[in-house]
C-alpha cells in the first residue's frame, strides 16, 4: 500500500485527467443543485425537459472557462490560497455567463432555460468541492510525507496573526515534521478558543502542555513580546529539556512570507535585551540635524553602532575614524551598501598622532565628536600599561584639546563602569580621561560629555562570543570565578542612550546609564548550553580557571563616595564626582604620559595610582604599590 501511495505521489496527473475530473465534479454538483432547489423531489415537466440542454450549456460554460484561465495547469498537492481564490473566482465568471445566457434566453423566448436558483446553488456546490477535493489531496499528500505519528509536537505561543502565519508555515513546509499540539496566548479573552483547529491556552498551561503532548520545540511567534516574558517562557522549555525558537520581526520576512529557515533558535542575547529604550528624537534631531560629526573607534563595536544611528538624524556629514584598516573597510561597505543617506567618509587615522589629528580637526570641522576609540581589554592592558596610557589617556587628550581649539560644540566621551573603584590599569586609565576632559571643560565653550555604561551584547572579545565559541568548539566553557557577575545592554541601546546623554548635557557631566539587573556569569554559561540543546556534564563541561589580572567579582556603576541625579530620562543619571583643577590634573597627565618612554610598567601604575587614589590593584602584580 506505501508503495502504491508513493507510486501516485511521484508523477504528476496529466492535464487533461484533472480537467476531466473537475468536470465530473461540475455535472455532480449541477445535480446536486437541482435535487437541492427541488427538496430531492421529482423535477417539474418544464423544468425536467430542458435537462440535457442545462447540462451541455453549464458544463459546456464550465470547461470553456477552465481552459480559459488554466484551472486545470496547477499541482494540485500544493494548492495555495491564491489557487483556491482563483478557482473561486473562475466559477463565478462560469456563473455569470449562465445567468446572462438565461436572462437573453428569456428575452428571445420568454422562458428561462435553468432556475437562477439553480444556478446559485450550483456555483456554490461547485466552488466547494472544487475547492475541498484539491485541499483533501493536499492534505493527504502531506500526510503521506510526513505521517503523524512521526511528527514532532510543537506550542506556539503567540496566537495572533503571526502565530496563524506560523501554524500555516509549518504545515505546508513538506521537509518539517512537526505538529502543532497548541497555542499559547497572553490574551485571555482568546483562551478556549480554536484558531485553525488548534486549542489558545494562557502561559499558566504551557508546562502542563508540555508534558501532557511530549512537545519537543516551543516557538515564539508573537512580535511584541517583553524580554521578562521571553525569559519565563525559556525557563519553562529549558526545565523540560524543550528547545525554544524565535520568530523574526515580520520587516524581515522573505518577500513579506515567512519561511521555516527563518525560524532560528532563541539566542541568550534575546533573553538579556530589555524592553525598548524611548527616546526624545526631536532634542536627539535638534542636536544632530545638519551637523558634521566625527566619530572616533568608528570601527568597534559601539563607534559603528553610534555612526548607524547618527544616520538616522539627518547630519550633514559622518566621518568614521579609526585606526583599524580591515573593520573600517567592512564598515564603510555596510554603509554603502544600505546607501546611507547622510554624507560619510571613512578616514584612517590613530587618536595617538596629533600631527594627523591636527589635519583631520582643521580638514573636517567637527561639530560634534563621539570619542569611542580605546584600548578595552582588561588583561591585554594589565600586562600593557604604558599603552592604555599612550591611547586611552594621550589618545583622549589630543582629541579633547583640538575640540576645545576649534570650538567644537559638543564632544562625548564612551567611558567604561570599569572607572568605578578601578582596579585595573585599563579602568584607571579611562578614569584618568574622564578626569582630564571634566577639568577641561571649565575652561572650554565645548560642551565635554561623559557617558559611563558596562558590557555590551555581542562587542568584540565578550563573554557571549566566546562563550558561543567554546560550545562550538565542544567545551570546555571557561569562566573566571563561580560568583562573577556583570552588567549588559545591547550594542544599540547603548548607543541610543549615548545620543540621548549628548543631547541633553550641558557640559561636565558623567552620565550613567542604568544597566539593569546584575548576570552571574556562570547562570549565563548554563542557559547557553541548555539553548543550544547541549547538557552539562555529558556534552560539554564548565571549567573555573580564576580570576584574571585586574578583574573584579563585581562592576559598579558609581564610586563609593558618589551619588547621582535624575535627569527626564529613566534610564540616564547623572554621576555627582569629585572634580579636579585643570592646571593641576594637565601638569600630572603630562608626566604620566611621558612616563612612556621609560616603559618602567611600576612607574607608570604608581602615577596612575597617585591621580586615582581609588585605583586599588586586584589580583595583580601591582597589588605591591597600594
Amino acid at each position: 500500500m506505501n508503495k502504491l501511495f508513493k507510486l501516485f505521489w511521484t508523477y504528476n496527473l496529466p492535464r487533461w485527467t484533472i480537467l476531466i475530473i473537475d468536470t465530473l465534479i461540475c455535472a455532480f454538483a449541477l445535480t446536486l443543485a437541482f435535487a437541492l432547489r427541488f427538496d430531492f423531489s421529482a423535477i417539474p415537466e418544464a423544468d425536467a425537459k430542458n435537462l440535457p440542454y442545462d447540462f451541455i450549456i453549464v458544463l459546456g460554460t464550465r470547461v470553456a472557462s477552465f481552459v480559459l484561465f488554466k484551472t486545470y495547469k496547477g499541482v494540485v498537492r500544493y494548492t495555495s490560497s491564491k489557487d483556491t481564490a482563483r478557482i473561486f473566482g473562475v466559477v463565478m465568471v462560469g456563473s455569470v455567463d449562465i445567468v446572462l445566457l438565461n436572462v437573453i434566453c428569456f428575452s428571445a423566448f420568454q422562458f428561462y432555460f435553468i432556475p437562477n436558483s439553480v444556478i446559485i446553488i450550483d456555483a456554490l456546490v461547485t466552488s466547494f468541492l472544487m475547492i475541498s477535493s484539491r485541499l483533501a489531496v493536499k492534505a493527504l499528500y502531506f500526510e503521506s510525507k510526513n505521517p503523524a505519528r512521526e511528527k514532532i509536537n510543537v506550542i506556539i505561543y503567540g496566537a495572533g496573526e503571526a502565530g496563524i502565519i506560523t501554524k500555516r508555515t509549518l504545515d505546508r513546509d513538506a521537509a518539517v515534521k512537526y505538529k502543532v499540539a497548541a497555542f499559547i496566548d497572553d490574551e485571555e479573552k482568546k483562551h478556549g478558543n480554536r484558531i485553525e483547529g488548534i486549542n489558545v491556552y494562557g502561559f499558566k498551561k504551557l508546562n502542563e502542555l508540555i508534558k501532557d503532548h511530549h512537545v519537543e520545540l516551543v516557538i515564539i511567534s508573537a512580535q511584541k513580546i517583553s524580554t521578562q516574558k521571553k525569559n519565563d517562557i525559556a525557563d519553562v522549555c529549558l526545565e523540560n529539556n524543550v528547545r525554544v525558537l524565535n520568530v523574526p520581526p515580520a520587516a524581515k520576512w522573505i518577500n513579506g512570507e515567512l519561511s521555516f529557515n527563518q525560524i532560528k533558535s532563541i539566542r541568550i542575547e534575546d533573553l538579556l535585551e530589555r524592553d525598548p529604550i524611548k527616546l526624545d528624537t526631536d532634542m536627539i534631531a535638534s542636536a544632530l540635524k545638519g551637523k558634521t560629526i566625527l566619530i572616533t573607534g568608528a570601527a568597534g563595536s559601539i563607534g559603528s553602532e553610534l555612526a548607524r544611528q547618527c544616520a538616522k538624524f539627518q547630519p550633514k556629514k559622518i566621518y568614521m575614524l579609526d585606526q583599524a584598516e580591515s573593520p573600517l573597510h567592512e564598515l564603510e561597505l555596510e554603509f554603502a551598501d544600505k546607501l546611507v543617506k547622510p554624507s560619510f567618509e571613512v578616514v584612517m587615522a590613530d587618536v595617538r598622532n596629533i600631527d594627523r589629528m591636527k589635519h583631520v580637526f582643521a580638514s573636517f570641522k567637527p561639530n560634534i565628536v563621539f570619542h569611542a576609540a580605546a584600548y578595552k581589554h582588561v588583561p591585554m592592558m594589565e600586562n600593557n600599561p604604558s599603552e592604555s596610557i599612550l591611547t586611552n589617556i594621550l589618545g583622549t587628550k589630543n582629541v579633547a584639546d583640538l575640540a576645545h581649539e576649534h570650538n567644537v560644540e559638543r564632544f562625548v566621551f564612551v567611558s567604561t563602569d570599569k572607572a568605578v573603584n578601578p582596579t585595573n590599569v585599563m579602568g584607571a586609565s579611562k578614569r584618568i580621561a574622564e578626569i582630564y576632559i571634566q577639568s577641561l571643560g571649565k575652561h572650554s565653550a565645548t560642551k565635554f560629555i561623559t557617558t559611563r555604561f558596562g558590557n555590551v551584547l555581542g562587542s568584540n572579545g565578550s563573554v557571549i562570543p566566546r562563550f558561543k565559541k567554546q560550545i562550538e568548539e565542544g567545551g570546555p566553557i571557561t569562566v573566571t570565578h563561580p560568583d562573577i557577575t556583570r552588567y549588559f545592554m545591547t550594542i544599540p541601546e547603548a548607543s541610543q542612550l549615548v545620543l540621548e546623554a549628548a543631547s541633553m548635557g550641558k557640559g561636565g557631566e558623567i552620565f550613567v546609564f542604568d544597566m539593569g539587573k546584575s548576570v552571574k556569569i556562570v547562570d549565563l554559561a548554563h542557559k547557553m548550553i541548555l539553548l543550544m540543546g547541549l547538557k552539562e556534564g555529558k556534552d560539554i563541561s564548565i571549567v573555573y580557571t580564576g580570576l584574571r589580572p585586574g578583574e573584579k567579582l563585581y562592576e559598579e556603576l558609581l564610586a563609593n563616595n558618589e551619588n547621582t541625579m535624575p535627569t527626564h530620562h529613566a534610564q540616564i543619571l547623572i554621576g555627582k564626582v569629585r572634580e579636579y583643577e585643570y592646571n593641576e590634573v594637565k601638569s600630572i597627565i603630562e608626566q604620566l604620559i611621558h612616563s612612556f618612554e621609560t616603559q618602567n610598567n611600576e612607574l607608570i601604575v604608581q602615577r596612575m595610582k597617585d591621580l586615582v587614589p581609588e585605583f586599588i590593584s586586584n589580583n595583580s602584580v601591582f597589588q605591591k604599590l597600594d
